[in-house]
């Protein structure tokens, strides 16, 4: 490494201890630093402005810090075009358009997606907004395509006011209503079939409940055109779950304007209710699935419903429901198989489903009885995403993998062979030369763990190489192959960046899930751990040319392996973390995430947490690795304290001269980002790992 900072040379930040002991089950656990949970205390900012100011100095000191900014605005800001969410109303395509160096993505509509001659630009967030802050929650066309609703939020609170605008004009119709999206329930909308209302999500305003349920209630509204939000009639509202305070409601409407679904997450472990209405006036929502029918999707046909349920199968079968019969019951039409349904689309002649063996998809076709039809050709080791209805007989879906950009196909029900669209991302960051490689790690029960690694070819210096092993494992989520532009800037040095599919995601179905949940989460860990050794041991690296990244379940992921195995690893980014484990759940997306990681109320699952809570299993005289922790002021889904809290313990606890290092942002958990906000943020990631793992940088 280059000659910087060491630990002890960085200026020190005083941080008081004060000890609190809270008593679970008979158990006392005492801790330090809860102070800092307090983020509109004096005390708190000041220290957590210390603290930033300090990480700042230390990467901006870094001879080579400007060199690799540079190489990261180049591929970040290089002029770019990124299509993303594509949908439809009438005639009328929108969609989200990524253009550098704008700081956000805007909404334009065109008539023909084969040709972007007739392309227009219907709201830019950044005229409205100069300063990147503004973001496009969501948007939802209306079925007739002259109108478009979008939720606004700012400064990555994800907190939405819902807009209205005319699709022609670009005007704003309506009133605007606010409390539409939240960072703990998120917001969706369903227009009706003649394009004159809609059904929308609605949360609690200030002063209507106590302010510890802002983030939870989330209600079902109908809303008429032209009318006051005040005048909005409320559908399903507490009485209508057993369990109100938390449930996160998924609106759509379908094709043929006759039905609305709503599926319902009761927290974010992946269970869900199902329930649906008649659009005609009059009509009252009834419940076709409960979460122990375990269906983890739906997707509305006409005057049908097809839901994919974990049952009998983790992997998932597909059930159809006939809508205008309210006595009838779901028939399987797809039998489960050794792939995993990821997601479903229905046009009028065909079944499509997205299947995931292990990260990459495939995409199979089948008419409504379920009878097999000719599959779609995907590249190998490539993701199948975004899977759209967009019309009757019209279905859309993106295609990308870890070395080539999104391309948009489409399919007409009549056509022969699916089309590529004008709709692909064009950007001059060359991957050629870079290779894809899959491996196997052994877990410590045996489970064998696939990890991607990708890495340059055609040059570079020969293995150990410089390395970031990446992951995630929780929720179900998928690891999938993506194309990340800034990932070239790591691979020019002659690194490899790996991606473990760890437990805990949905890889390989349901059981893969809740093989990485609650109790089992300790698999998680050593599934990851297995990776890192496995890359070690193979000599595709070497410990002290490994560094290690996740993000918020992620971000609880590297505290619990930081900790569990100091020396897996010579560098840690550790962002938007949840790493007190006791204590997420008295914030209110915290409080969503219970039926993911468990709750303290429950003693074994106390223990479990106890056993692996990063914060807590930090240990006096440890020598920790170098450690990058970030956060956000105004994340509304993992509170900065975490952070905070543990770059408390982290410092005061280790026994090496490796840097333990707090980097602020006054900004969210992610989504809403502006560009320049993303082009520091990978900047000073890339700094700390080029200073920490010895490299020189190349630019």
């Amino acid at each position: 490494m280059v000659d910087s900072p060491t630990m002890t040379e960085l200026p020190a930040v005083e941080t008081p201890r004060e000890p609190l002991t809270t008593t679970y089950h008979g158990i006392e656990v005492t801790e330090d630093y809860r102070w800092l949970e307090d983020g509109s205390d004096e005390r708190t900012r000041v220290w957590t402005a210390a603290q930033d100011s300090r990480t700042r100095a230390y990467l901006q000191d870094l001879p080579f810090r400007e060199a690799i900014r540079r190489s990261v605005e180049d591929v970040l800001t290089v002029e770019y075009t990124e299509y993303s969410r594509l949908q439809r109303g009438g005639s009328t395509y929108v969609a989200l358009k990524a253009q550098p160096p704008k700081q956000q993505p805007f909404l334009v509509t065109t008539a023909r997606i084969d040709d972007l001659g007739q392309e227009r630009v219907l709201l830019d967030p950044n005229e409205l907004d100069p300063s990147g802050a503004t973001t496009i929650d969501w948007f939802v066309p209306s079925p007739d395509g002259s109108l478009v609703a979008v939720s606004l939020s700012e400064h990555g609170t994800e907190d939405g006011t819902l807009h209205v605008y005319d699709a022609t004009s670009g005007d704003r119709v309506d009133t605007p209503t606010p409390f539409v999206n939240s960072g703990t329930a998120g917001g969706s909308l369903a227009w009706r079939g003649d394009s004159g209302g809609f059904w929308y999500t609605r949360h609690p305003a200030p002063g209507t409940v106590p302010d510890a349920d802002l983030g939870f209630h989330q209600t079902v509204w109908f809303h008429e055109l032209g009318a006051a939000p005040a005048d909005d009639r409320a559908e399903l509202t507490r009485a209508e779950f057993a369990e109100a305070r938390i449930a996160e409601s998924c609106l759509t409407s379908s094709g043929d304007g006759r039905w609305v679904l709503d599926r319902v997450q009761r927290g974010d472990g992946g269970e869900w209710q199902v329930l649906v209405r008649s659009q005609e006036e009059g009509s009252t929502w009834r419940q076709v699935a409960d979460l122990d029918d375990r269906c983890v999707d739906a997707v509305l046909g006409t005057d049908e419903l097809f839901l994919v349920s974990v049952t009998d199968d983790p992997h998932g079968a597909v059930l159809r429901l006939s809508l205008a019969d309210p006595d009838a019951v779901p028939v399987p039409v797809v039998a489960a198989d050794d792939t995993t349904v990821e997601s479903l689309a229905v046009t009028e002649d065909r079944l499509w489903v997205v299947a995931m063996d292990g990260g990459p998809t495939t995409l199979r076709t089948f008419d409504h009885s379920g009878t097999p039809l000719p599959p779609v050709d995907v590249p190998p080791v490539s993701a199948v995403s975004s899977l759209t209805r967009l019309g009757a007989t019209q279905v859309a879906w993106t295609v990308e993998s870890f070395v080539s950009p999104r391309t948009w196909w489409v399919h007409d029900d009549e056509d022969a062979n699916p089309r590529r669209t004008a709709l692909d991302t064009v950007t001059p960051v060359d991957f050629t030369g870079v290779g894809v490689e899959r491996v196997f790690a052994t877990s410590k029960d045996g489970t064998r763990i696939p990890v991607t690694l990708i890495g340059r070819t055609d040059s570079g210096p020969a293995r150990p190489a410089p390395t970031i092993l990446y992951g995630y494992g929780g929720y179900g989520i998928s690891m999938k192959p993506s194309f990340a532009a800034v990932r070239r800037v790591w691979l020019a040095q002659g690194g490899i960046y790996a991606i473990a599919n760890i437990r805990g995601g949905g890889e390989y179905g349901e059981q893969w899930h809740r093989a990485g949940r609650l109790t089992t989460k300790r698999n998680c860990f050593d599934d990851f751990i297995a990776c890192a050794d496995h890359l070690v041991e193979t000599g595709v690296t070497s410990r002290d040319r490994l560094g290690i990244m996740g993000g918020s379940n992620g971000g609880l992921l590297m505290g619990a392996v930081l900790t569990q195995r100091p020396d897996v690893a010579a560098a840690v980014v550790c962002a938007v973390p949840v790493l007190d484990a006791l204590r997420s759940e008295t914030t209110p997306n915290g409080a969503f995430n219970v039926t993911e990681f468990g709750s303290v109320r429950d003693e074994d699952m106390f223990r479990a947490l106890l056993a692996y809570s990063p914060y807590h299993n930090v240990h006096d005289g440890t020598a920790y690795p170098a450690v990058l922790v970030t956060a956000g002021e105004f994340d509304p889904r993992v509170d900065a304290w975490h952070a905070k809290k543990m770059v408390a313990r982290l410092q005061d606890a280790t026994s090496s001269d490796q840097p333990i290092l707090l980097r602020m942002e006054a900004g969210g958990h992610g989504p809403g980002r502006s560009l320049d906000q993303l082009v520091g943020l990978w900047t000073d990631y890339y700094t700390f790992y080029v200073d920490r793992l010895d490299l020189t940088y190349l630019g």
